[in-house]
Order: C-alpha cells, then structure tokens, then sequence
C-alpha cells in the first residue's frame, strides 16, 4: 500500500490523537498540527478513508482508525521507519515503566510469583488487562480495569471480550504463536473477531514450558509504542529472571 510521506504522518498522528482522547480527529486539528490547511487535510483524509485505513464513524464526526490502519501503524513501529524510540519524552516513559517492572519483578526467585507480578505490572502501566501462561494455566489481572474503558459500554462487545478470553488458554496451547512478539488487531483476532480488541503477547522460555506467554489484552484504540516496547520488555525480562 503506497501512501505519501505526509499521508503516513497523519495516518500516525490520527492513531495517536485518538489513542488519547478517545474522540474522532478532526481536520481542523490536524491542520494546526500540520501547518496546512483543513482543505488539505480533508483532502489526505478521504485518500486515507479509500483506503480502509480510517472511517467515519458519524457524518458531522472526525476520523478514527479502522483494524487496517492500526495494523499499517504497527508495521511502521516494528520496522522503526517512523517512529523510532528516540523521542526524548517517548524514551522517558517507557524507562519508567520498566524501572517499575525490575523493583516489583526482579528480587522473585519464585517463577509464578514473579509471573504473576510482571502481569500485574503491566495492568497498572497500560490500563489494560494483563495476562500469562503458567504451566497449563492462564493468569488474568485488570478485567475491571479493562471494561472501564469507553468502548466497553455496549454489552455485546464485553460479551465478545469474555468469549475470547474463555478460549485464549486453550487456543495458545494449540496455535503457539512462534515470534517474541505477536500482535493481533480487531478482526485478526482468531476467536472473539467482534470484540474489536488488540492482543499484544510476548513468548518467552520459563520453567513451565519453552512457550510460555505473557502481554496484555485492550481495545484496539491504545497507545501501541508504548505497550509494544513493555510487553516485549517484560518477556525478555522474565526470560533472563527465569
């Protein structure tokens, strides 16, 4: 998929602005942030919308990024063409967060417990719901957390959430995703397609099994540099604490 230099930035800058107010993103708004004109940015907008990569959820609303353009945003993270971890502010937040995980994780000799709280961790720092494998269990923490997020206001989508998570266990067991990091957007989900949530899992060896999982589990509006670099962060850590 070709796309201009420009329509990348605001493809990217749309992901994130929604990722943080939770509110379709206007032309205006990226006008200002661009230095153009809103004409221009409705112009980079319809292109993008052609594309399936954002949609219209009202008439009179602004844009917000569909499943394809979460996923277009993501490849650009991996391949660290765009958005690098270089920005000062970016680079500040995550060594927080992994400050965070070494003082609750690192002094556990204990393998479940260190588990349990690595999960816990990541609970705290993405608002998502955390989850891992522990031999043939699956520990889950922050599902509270996790549908006091706005898009699970409509009972359909909670439910959707709940059927996916009923058969996550089962399904990691079965499928073992084989990258370190594994990454699964909306529909590409392979159960609960229609619960329109984001997976983000680490693989890494303990002494329960070689595949063992850690990551998080949220929708598919969240700030994916960030739980990206500590999901990946927190398995590599636990790989070496184990």
């Amino acid at each position: 998929m070709e796309l201009t230099s420009r329509q990348k930035e605001i493809l990217c800058q749309i992901v994130e602005e929604y990722a943080e107010t939770a509110s379709p993103v206007g032309s205006v708004t990226m006008a200002k942030l661009f230095g153009v004109s809103p004409a221009t940015v409705r112009a980079e907008m319809a292109r993008l919308e052609s594309l399936g990569l954002i949609a219209q959820p009202h008439t009179s609303a602004g844009r917000v990024p569909t499943d394809a353009g979460y996923r277009f945003y993501v490849n650009c993270l991996e391949n660290e063409k765009h958005y690098p971890e270089t920005d000062e502010q970016k680079k500040s937040s995550y060594e927080r967060g992994t400050h965070a995980i070494d003082v609750r994780v690192s002094s556990q000799s204990q393998a479940d417990v260190a588990i349990r709280r690595a999960v816990d961790s990541l609970v705290e720092l993405t608002g998502n719901l955390g989850l891992a494998t522990i031999g043939e269990q699956l520990y889950l923490s922050g599902i509270s957390q996790l549908f006091t997020q706005p898009e699970f206001l409509d009972a359909k989508r909670v439910q959707a959430v709940a059927k996916l998570l009923d058969n996550l266990e089962p399904w990691l067991r079965e499928t073992s995703p084989g990258e370190p990091l594994n990454i699964f957007i909306g529909r590409e989900n392979p159960i609960g397609k229609n619960s329109e949530v984001s997976l983000i899992i680490s693989k890494f060896r303990s002494p329960f099994s070689d595949k063992s999982y850690i990551g998080v589990l949220g929708p598919t509006r969240q700030n994916y540099s960030k739980v990206m670099s500590l999901v990946r962060y927190t398995g590599n850590m636990l790989e070496d604490l184990l």
